[in-house]
């Protein structure tokens, strides 16, 4: 099998026939170029030497936790080769046998629950990244991979086994392609039922002890959701009531009892608004409510209950580190438990007796991997160890957590924004750095200080700073902080990016002559209205499958988003709304744009469609700025098979060579 290096080799040495044509008549000719899959414009060949220092670091992966098997091995995803596939570890730092072998990436893996007499999993699996995912059984005695859900282009995800393993609960668009409703699947006879089809994108959370109840969630937006219970049997669905009438919800769960619910919320407590989402226990026979960790002034994340009702294990985002905490129920008494490495935590799983408890762990010097806690003796054992691509973990970076001023104020005080800031190790006197801003997605998400490649080869290689903001907007900071962007406060989020522009040009360390701005989805539309409002103060761009246009963007989405995205950016149906997204969208300032731009984007992408790429790119060549532009045909919302990612991150370190490090450097 050729090497990464050897196809980026090829795709950059093949002596290709390229196209040219022109935007109009006094427009310079685009070179546009078709090699398989992958469609360039205007992309140079990428220098081989510039292929052998991103080698080792493209050659990075992690593990990421799914859970644990009948017979006591743990279930986990990684790449050995070009996508995720699903691998199976059952001795500490043992032998990953990979156990699925597909050209595309596996999502939504889950193993049987022990106590269901069945040995093995159930996966999902789209088609070039169009996130249409149908789920699969994959038997580990037999070997064999049933399909489970239609075929059909429906989107199927989420799946979740009652506790004797009989019943597989999902949710899916099966039923009109615009809503997502809970079906449950007998999994002996293989018949498959709607159970929640009230409208709107559904979930299923858990099944009761004895399989005759589901809870289930309907998500709104990030601050809206509402809980309910389904009875199997009469198909009745009853919501819960939510205090306030509005509210964000985690994670919801039975206690052991069958009777109590655990569960993750920021209702008011007593009358008194929460600005974060606390633990939470609710007994609907007494009345009784328990804030489990209301002495944590952070977001509760998630958590997960040991099968035999022993333990409760929950975690916390603190300031963006990960903080795990382990309680004995039905006390609540909290454990002691050694101390993690700082990161991210990202999956939780107990062992079938219970004894132990699995979970991946991330840090910004090291990628993704899995760890078994034994809780009686409060140890911590890896299980995984994955690999580095050669390369010196001790010569990564780890970031600090900055704060800079913006525009408003709070409390009579400069409101500040928080932002991870990667520094190379050694800065030649005299020398400023580059800088390049890494802006986030969601926008309802949170930049994380977890391992990124990409941002230790411009540190390492390339010399450059990298700063990851948590503009307004962002989740993690409190519910008021989320809510600083919505609807017609968007671009406030942009002008946030304008006070980290003031606040490098006070650094002495940096550059502010040399700012580049990267970001994909959410992060792409960033990228595009920075450009146009600080264009001057900003030498390059890179815009990964981002909006250039909200209402086109709304009009064209898969239809089971449109709904959800409306609740964030604001419905383009409503006059004033369209006439502020005609005013704001980067489409319509293409003209503004005079920094370097380049485009990248999946032609099979459901949530920000490639036209969204199209016309930006369009639009700034009639402007007369040259564009970068990449096209994918066999991938999405994002870069997940490696050949693809390994070339446009190539791409992109040469386009930040030629137009934010300047000629020379």
């Amino acid at each position: 099998m050729p090497t990464a290096r050897t196809c980026l080799l090829a795709f950059a040495l093949l002596a290709l026939a390229p196209a040219a044509f022109a935007q109009g008549a006094d427009a310079p000719a685009v070179v546009r170029q078709e090699q398989g899959n992958r469609i360039t414009e205007d992309i140079p060949p990428i220098p081989p030497e510039l292929l052998e220092r991103l080698e080792r670091y493209l050659n990075t992966r992690g593990a990421a936790l799914a859970g644990w098997t009948a017979d006591g091995c743990l279930l986990v995803s990684t790449r050995f080769a070009e996508t995720a596939q699903a691998h199976r570890v059952c001795q500490p730092l043992g032998m990953r046998e990979q156990l699925t072998f597909y050209p595309e990436p596996l999502g939504s893996l889950l193993p049987a629950p022990a106590a269901s007499g069945r040995d093995g999993f159930v996966f999902g699996k789209d088609q070039g990244g169009d996130e249409f995912s149908q789920l699969y059984w994959f038997d580990l005695d037999t070997r064999q991979v049933d399909r489970l859900t239609d075929g059909q282009r429906t989107q199927n995800r989420n799946p979740l086994f009652s506790r004797d393993g009989r019943l597989l609960a999902y949710s899916s668009t099966a039923r009109n392609g615009t809503d997502t409703d809970v079906w449950v699947r007998d999994l002996a006879s293989g018949q498959a039922r709607a159970v929640v089809t009230a409208g709107g994108s559904w979930s299923a959370q858990d099944f009761s002890p004895d399989g005759k109840r589901l809870l289930v969630m309907k998500y709104v937006s990030a601050a809206e959701s509402y809980p309910g219970v389904v009875d199997l049997d009469s198909g009745e669905l009853r919501l819960f009531p939510v205090e306030g009438g509005k509210a964000a919800f985690g994670d919801f769960r039975f206690a052991p009892d069958g009777r109590a619910v655990y569960y993750v919320s920021d209702e008011p407590v007593d009358g008194k608004p929460q600005e974060f989402r606390t633990l939470r226990r609710h007994d609907p026979a007494t009345g009784t409510l328990e804030v489990l960790s209301a002495h944590i002034p952070w977001d509760v994340e998630g958590f997960v209950i040991a099968d035999d009702g022993r333990h409760l294990a929950y975690v916390t985002n603190e300031d963006g580190i990960g903080k795990l905490h382990v309680l004995a129920l039905p006390g609540h008494r909290e454990l002691t438990l050694p101390a993690l490495p700082l990161g991210v935590i990202g999956g939780l799983a107990f062992s079938p007796d219970g004894a132990r408890l699995a979970l991946a762990l991330n840090t910004a010097t090291s990628p993704s991997d899995v760890y078994v806690l034994d809780l009686a003796r409060a140890q911590l054992t890896q299980w995984t160890r994955s690999e580095t691509g050669g390369l010196d973990p001790a010569r990564f970076v780890s970031p600090s957590l900055v704060r800079y001023p913006t525009f408003d104020r709070v409390g009579g005080k400069r409101r500040t924004i928080p932002a991870f800031y990667y520094r190379p190790a050694h800065l030649p006197k005299g020398r400023r750095l580059p800088v390049v801003i890494s802006i986030h997605g969601g926008p309802e998400s949170q930049a994380l200080p977890a391992f990124n490649p990409t941002i230790q080869f411009l540190v390492n290689e390339l010399g450059v700073a990298v700063l990851v903001p948590n503009v307004r907007g962002s989740s993690g900071y409190g519910k008021t902080y989320l809510a600083l962007d919505n609807a017609d406060k968007r671009e406030d989020s942009v002008r946030d990016i304008g006070a980290l522009l003031d606040w490098i040009g006070r650094r002495p360390e940096l550059d502010a002559s040399r700012v580049g701005v990267y970001g994909g989805s959410y992060g792409g539309y960033m990228v595009l209205a920075s450009l146009v409002h600080y264009g001057e103060r900003i030498r390059a761009g890179v815009d990964v499958v981002g909006i250039s246009h909200f209402g086109t963007f709304l009009q064209n989405t898969e239809s089971y988003r449109r709904d959800l995205r409306r609740a964030e950016y604001g419905d383009e149906r409503d006059p004033a709304m369209r006439a502020l997204f005609e005013q704001i969208s980067p489409l319509n300032n293409a003209s503004k744009i005079r920094s370097r731009l380049f485009v990248a984007q999946g032609r099979n992408d459901p949530r920000v469609p490639w036209t969204e790429a199209e016309q930006i790119v369009k639009a700034v060549r009639a402007a007369g700025q040259p564009v970068w532009y990449l096209l994918f045909a066999d991938e999405g919302h994002g870069f997940r098979k490696k050949s693809n990612n390994d070339y446009f991150t190539a791409a992109m370190m040469l386009f930040w060579q030629q137009h934010l490090l300047g000629a020379g450097e």
